[in-house]
């Protein structure tokens, strides 16, 4: 007997939703408006043993839902007429007469010029939960003993098989990790007794927003996972936060709660289900770094982005172990006399592959990671290195590092200073001058300018480097003890032939000169470049005209031609002169 035979009112519009109907995994009921059974696939009569014509015309209980309700039956079919829709964790009979835990969730179809009807879909939760498939009565395997919602173990099944269902039907499904905003707050407060009593009615309040079909989760102490069938715009997302901000009431204790909720979506994002709910995790922590109370959605091209980021973290990483790196240094030079007067060491990698690397192939890896710091160390390390041997061969030239600002802010810093030092005593800590990226944020200046105060007192001065292309230069210039201001090369590259990089260039000069500190110009490529500089006030210069940077073994013999550039000797003459 066909299951489609007593439903001719209801005849589905088209072949295939027939033939998914007789071949789906999930045992299929439909009921009319009075919510007696019409038709049924395979698969129920399989789970339940029962045969067609003895479920034709019957109740839920004829099909071997009498058993306990999560809910009771009459509030379940109040909610699939009202709402459309409905979900109740049930207990069934099987084939053998054994009372087996499921899911049953409903929608109420309305179509025009036909009486309404209900497809309702039984989950077989003993096999679903439980790995192989082995049955258990056990509930607390699949649902969270404080709220009654499924627990993680379930709902990363329930999402596994959502994903099968929407791959089959072309269907999407949205996987969204919510967290209650300060809970500890709030628990501390209340104490435990009122803390879980606020979990639960919070876990009512948001399984009554949900759809019929919907799954509401928890999957730890105040964390939620939503599972929505069919993907929604972001106004669904912001109801449910405004829902949530709405006081909950307990016991004369009103507490107003919000929520931060991470959203991915399939197919969008296809991957396997542990993974869906991993991406919606981050991007629920995204979420709480936004500010909280508010959504975040997962985006699958930033994360593949990201994965890229930490692969190439993580080769720099070994390459730093390996001994992969190096410093290359650049000259700088007084204008005014020709003297070398410092040099810049600049941090390269050596890599394998693909050769020598500047930094911008590679640092931007580095930032807000644990390597920044590790990173630092090295540099400073293989800079005082350097500088013993240079001082081997009778070459006495302070060398500039730069330091990031979450290295310098670090608590270890100055400790990890004197013990670098410590361990090279012939390095007067003059000979090492640290810089400082203005265009970086300092976001505890009191706490740099105690770090660089106890620096100084041990005889290392610091410089601001890249000056001019931040919006903190004047508060820097004030509240930081700098010794020099590096004026950033791209000012001073195009200050020939841009008004503006010009006036750039002449009102940090200024500056620097009305706050006493001396100044050293980047990006002097030309002879040019140097007069324009001397005349404006400014002798201190390092760029390409002067030198590229270069390995510590190419120092000696550019120290040794850098007396006979003619015309840079000529150039220093003349400024003597003129002064």
């Amino acid at each position: 007997m066909n299951s489609f035979s007593s439903i001719n009112p209801l005849a589905f519009p088209a072949r295939y939703a027939e033939s998914g109907f007789q071949h789906a995994d999930e045992a299929i009921l439909v009921t009319d408006k009075h919510h007696c059974i019409v038709a049924a696939n395979p698969r129920f009569m399989e789970l339940t043993g029962k045969p067609l014509d003895a479920l034709i015309g019957e109740t839920l209980e004829a099909a071997g839902l009498e058993g306990r309700w999560h809910i009771d039956r009459p509030r379940f079919l109040a909610e699939l007429e009202n709402g459309g829709r409905a979900r109740a964790e049930v207990h069934w009979r099987d084939a053998r007469g054994h009372e087996r835990p499921g899911l049953l969730s409903a929608r109420r179809v309305r179509e025009p010029s036909r009486e309404p009807y209900q497809v309702l879909v039984l989950t077989d939760l003993a096999c679903l939960a439980v790995p192989g498939g082995v049955p258990s009565s056990t509930r607390e395997v699949y649902f969270d003993s404080l709220t009654g919602l499924p627990n993680q173990q379930l709902v990363t099944q329930l999402i596994e098989e959502s994903i099968r269902h929407a791959r089959h039907s072309d269907g999407q499904l949205a996987v969204c990790a919510l967290d209650i905003d300060h809970f500890k707050h709030h628990n501390d407060q209340l104490g435990r007794q009122l803390g879980d009593l606020l979990l639960a009615t919070f876990a009512k309040r948001i399984t009554h927003l949900m759809g019929g079909d919907d799954v509401v989760a928890r999957v730890g102490g105040d964390e939620f996972v939503l599972l929505l069938h069919g993907v929604s715009g972001d106004a669904l997302y912001q109801q449910l936060l405004e829902a949530i901000e709405k006081p909950l009431v307990l016991q004369g204790h009103s507490v107003r709660l919000t929520a931060s909720l991470g959203v991915t979506c399939f197919p969008d994002d296809s991957v396997e289900g542990d993974v869906l709910l991993r991406h919606a995790t981050q991007a629920m922590y995204r979420a709480k770094q936004r500010g909280r109370n508010t959504f975040h959605r997962f985006d699958p091209n930033q994360d593949r982005e990201l994965q890229v980021r930490q692969e190439r973290r993580t080769r720099l990483a070994e390459g730093l172990e390996l001994g992969e790196l190096r410093l290359h240094y650049q000259p700088q030079v007084d204008l005014f006399d020709g003297s070398v007067v410092g040099v810049e060491a600049l941090v390269r990698w050596q890599h394998p592959e693909d050769g020598l690397l500047a930094p911008g192939a590679f640092l931007s890896v580095v930032t807000g990671s644990h390597l920044e710091q590790e990173l630092g160390e090295w540099v400073l390390e293989a800079a005082l290195k350097q500088i013993t041997e240079w001082q081997g061969i009778g070459i006495d030239l302070p060398v500039h590092v730069n330091i990031s600002p979450p290295h310098l802010l670090s608590d270890t810093f100055v400790a990890g200073l004197e013990a670098l030092l410590a361990r090279y005593p012939n390095v007067s800590p003059s000979r090492l001058k640290l810089e400082i990226l203005e265009s970086t944020a300092i976001h505890d200046v009191q706490q740099a300018l105690a770090t660089m105060r106890r620096c100084q007192a041990m005889g290392i001065d610091f410089a601001i480097d890249d000056f001019g292309t931040g919006f903190s230069s004047l508060t820097h210039l004030r509240q930081l003890p700098v010794d020099l201001i590096k004026i950033d090369q791209s000012f001073v590259r195009d200050m020939l032939s841009d008004p503006d990089d010009l006036a750039i260039v002449e009102s940090v000069i200024f500056m620097a000169n009305r706050f006493k500190r001396p100044m050293l110009a980047e990006g002097v490529e030309t002879l040019a470049h140097a007069r324009a500089l001397v005349k404006l006030g400014c002798c201190l210069a390092q760029g390409y005209g002067i030198a590229r940077p270069m390995p510590a073994d190419a120092l000696p013999d550019w120290l040794a031609e850098w007396p006979h550039r003619h015309e840079w000797r000529v150039l220093s003459m003349q400024m003597s002169a003129s002064g």
